[in-house]
């Protein structure tokens, strides 16, 4: 797909005319409710939807099943995300009032830093065609790694700061409270940093890792940087009322890792196919309506699958806490 560079100026200014009436909107710190949360999910999916098929009507089918495929792709592995938002804003005893601000900050500096990914990908790929082989092996193996995750025992998880957080910590020092949504602060005759700010950077840096599965993940859907990037724009921007929409369902998709390990690796395979098809080697290449419809059946079965694992195991507690008052 052929896009202007007038395209491009247009696309992010709209997207950032989109982040900021949302900013707006709720920039005043507040409790946020499930029907505002809901109100707002909504929204965003309707954005992404209307956008398809704007690039549906102007682009075609391909570009719109590219980028619908990337989406769900961006959207379903950004649920991953939330469970260390919940365990990031335990470890910073985040108020709630302020959670939404937290948010908003910590995604626009995701969204930036993948766009700095974005564009080295697509750099990379269109100089250097057997990195798909590499895309598809990592997310192959990235595939196994969740698979084994998932069947490991785990006991209850802590956020553990990354070199970079502690860094910024020690070279401009921390309040020891949070003074609203102030970010620096003088404190002893110094300027410092407000926790508010430190946890802004913990959301926003520790996408990164996220964007090591995800950026090839949608590469092996689609090698159009517009569509990768407007599908991880618009999968990240609906990211904070998602988190309280279905903050208090997370624990409950237990099979949500089974899920994503399948999606990574049925991409795994569709990139390997594709290198070596481009290498000339014959072989049958995953098409995109097929693919949409792989990634969207396993989301649901594993959706189901999950909450009727969670209401069984929710009633065997139950009984068991009947039989030991009794």
């Amino acid at each position: 797909m052929e896009v202007s560079p007038t395209l491009w100026v247009l696309t992010i200014a709209g997207l950032a005319a989109l982040i900021a009436i949302d900013f707006f909107i709720g920039r005043k710190p507040h409790d946020v409710s499930i029907k505002e949360a809901g109100v707002w999910t909504i929204v965003w999916i309707a954005l992404a939807g209307l956008f398809g098929l704007g690039l549906l009507v102007f682009g075609g089918g391909r570009p719109a099943g590219e980028f619908f495929a990337g989406f769900i792709t961006e959207k379903s592995l950004s649920v991953d995300n939330l469970f260390v938002f919940v365990l990031i804003m335990a470890k910073f005893a985040v108020p709630s009032q302020y959670q939404q601000r937290v948010l908003l900050v910590g995604v626009l500096i995701a969204l930036v830093l993948r766009a700095v990914f974005i564009a080295a990908g697509a750099a990379i790929l269109s100089s250097f065609s057997w990195v798909f082989y590499l895309f598809g092996a990592f997310l192959i193996w990235t595939a196994w790694k969740l698979i084994q995750e998932a069947r490991a025992e785990k006991e209850e998880e802590e956020y553990e700061e990354n070199k970079l957080l502690k860094a910024a910590e020690r070279r401009f020092g921390v309040a020891d409270r949070y003074h609203g949504t102030k970010l620096w602060i003088r404190q002893n005759g110094k300027r410092v940093m407000t926790p508010m700010l430190v946890v802004m950077l913990a959301i926003g840096s520790s996408d990164v890792l996220f964007a090591l599965d995800s950026i090839p993940a949608i590469f092996g859907l689609t090698q159009d940087p517009y569509i990768v990037f407007t599908a991880n724009a618009f999968a990240l921007m609906g990211l904070r009322q998602l988190y309280f929409l279905i903050g208090g369902l997370l624990k409950r998709l237990v099979h949500l890792s089974y899920g994503l390990s399948i999606i990574l690796g049925f991409i795994g395979v569709k990139l390997v196919l594709h290198a070596l098809h481009e290498s000339g080697v014959h072989v049958p290449e995953i098409s995109i309506p097929v693919s949409l419809g792989v990634i969207c059946t396993v989301l649901v079965i594993t959706t189901i699958t999950s909450l009727m694992a969670s209401r069984k195991q929710e009633a065997i507690e139950r009984a068991r806490q009947d039989s030991v008052e009794a």
